[in-house]
């Protein structure tokens, strides 16, 4: 679901590589952009997977009988990095909605395409700001996503990941969950192993256990194993009957309480901690990077380098400290201040996170120091970054006539401020197989 350029699909079956068998086979893709009348992540897709089903169709107006189709046809998996622009950082706190807004509602087509088809289980991605959403009532759209899959018979582990703090190539912090329909051999293994099935009804030690050794995060994105400035915290989502259809309402009317960024969520009560990474892994650079991009294309184009000593000051102004004032609409005046930037990315360090601005005249996009010239980043460079195949989004496929045509590079860039780190990926499918051996 919301398949973009297949990171997802990227990710698994790299996971395949290393497991050696095809435990994940992708039969279905959905990725349609309702604001764009060229679908051009949805052809990037129909050139590089021909062999699954693609449906270029609004989420929302998927008919049930095509989830039905599904389930008939042996889906037991979701994935999905479901629409966050309610919850981006690039979003003023007065203008988003959480999950009430425009596309935070499409959440509720996960839910519709779980209880047609009962998967065993699903992973999703999302920004790491989800768990503070909204600002007035901070956790609430989390705890809502909690408790509707604990009404469809699901448990939820989750955590916030920095791709480089586990040998990624860029600085791009996201939680994913971890979803599990609670009759799955794994989830009878967890409540045989904690004599019950509520973990939390026993002591602290038992849900420290899993989070910190038992659950899917902990055994492949080691953490340190005390809870970061002693941050745990653990409540009932609502008093509410789980059958009672006044159970997700009343969450959303009444949660209160700290969602830290890791967690697990099994039968209406969550358990969360605040998780340190055990920066045991060294990053990748950009220096790495700008040399891998160099075995595909050993020249860079002249149409990436920075010729224009007007834009080149404006990227100083962007990227260097400020102090500005600002007027609201009651004519209140303030100061917004800003810190500055190194005035360009480093070699050295892996890459900040990418935005859809990428490569456009923006604070946020990569400023490149390379033999005395600046630059910007090349797409291919771009897709080395989220660890996808250099050239990944070059080519599409017209849906219509067949033809295969070039993406713009704008639309390129687009593609990766959008996409996840696939490496993240593939370890997660790693060791969801382990879980899937290890249960048979």
């Amino acid at each position: 679901m919301f398949d973009g350029v297949g990171g997802f699909i990227v990710g698994l079956d790299h996971a395949n590589d290393v497991i050696g068998q095809t435990r994940y086979q992708t039969t279905y893709s959905n990725q349609f952009e309702p604001s764009r009348k060229s679908q051009d992540a949805f052809e990037v897709g129909l050139y590089r997977f021909p062999n699954t089903k693609h449906i270029p169709t609004d989420v929302e107006k998927i008919d049930d009988s095509v989830f039905d189709e599904m389930k008939e046809n042996g889906v037991n998996m979701i994935v999905g990095g479901f629409p966050c622009q309610d919850y981006s950082v690039a979003r003023s706190k007065q203008k988003e909605r959480g999950i009430e807004g425009k596309k935070g509602v499409l959440f509720w087509s996960i839910i519709r395409a779980v209880n047609h088809i009962k998967p065993e289980y699903l992973v999703l991605e999302n920004v790491d700001r989800l768990l503070k959403s909204p600002s007035k009532q901070r956790g609430r759209d989390f705890a809502i996503m909690l408790g509707a899959f604990n009404q469809l018979g699901y448990s939820v582990e989750w955590r916030v990941i920095n791709a480089a703090k586990y040998g990624q190539a860029q600085r791009r912090r996201r939680v994913f969950f971890f979803v599990y329909r609670n009759d799955t051999k794994f989830a009878k293994t967890i409540d045989q192993k904690y004599s019950q099935p509520n973990l939390f009804e026993q002591d602290e030690d038992t849900y420290d256990q899993y989070i910190f050794k038992d659950g899917l995060f902990a055994r492949q994105f080691p953490i340190v194993q005390t809870p970061y400035k002693g941050r745990h915290y653990t409540q009932v989502l609502s008093t509410v009957d789980s059958d009672d259809l006044e159970y997700v309402p009343d969450i959303s009317d009444n949660f209160t309480g700290k969602i830290w960024n890791t967690g697990i969520m099994r039968y209406g009560q969550y358990f969360t901690i605040d998780t340190a990474p055990t920066e045991t892994e060294k990053p990748i650079t950009l220096g790495e990077i700008v040399a891998k991009a160099k075995e595909t294309e050993p020249v860079i184009d002249e149409k990436y380098y920075i010729n224009n000593a007007e834009r080149l000051e404006k990227f100083k102004y962007l990227r260097g400290a400020k102090k500005i004032e600002r007027t609201t609409t009651d004519g209140h005046k303030w100061i917004y201040s800003e810190g500055g930037m190194a005035p360009y990315d480093s070699f050295d360090l892996p890459a900040r996170t990418m935005l859809t601005s990428e490569g456009s005249v923006n604070r946020s996009t990569h400023l490149l120091f390379e033999d005395g010239r600046y630059r910007l980043l090349t797409p291919i460079e771009a897709e080395l970054i989220q660890d996808f195949p250099a050239n990944w989004t070059k080519y599409k496929k017209d849906a219509e006539t067949g033809e295969i045509s070039e993406v713009s590079d704008r639309m390129r860039m687009f593609f990766m401020g959008n996409a996840l780190v696939t490496g993240i990926v593939k370890r997660i499918g790693i060791e969801l197989n382990k879980i899937i051996v290890e249960n048979q």
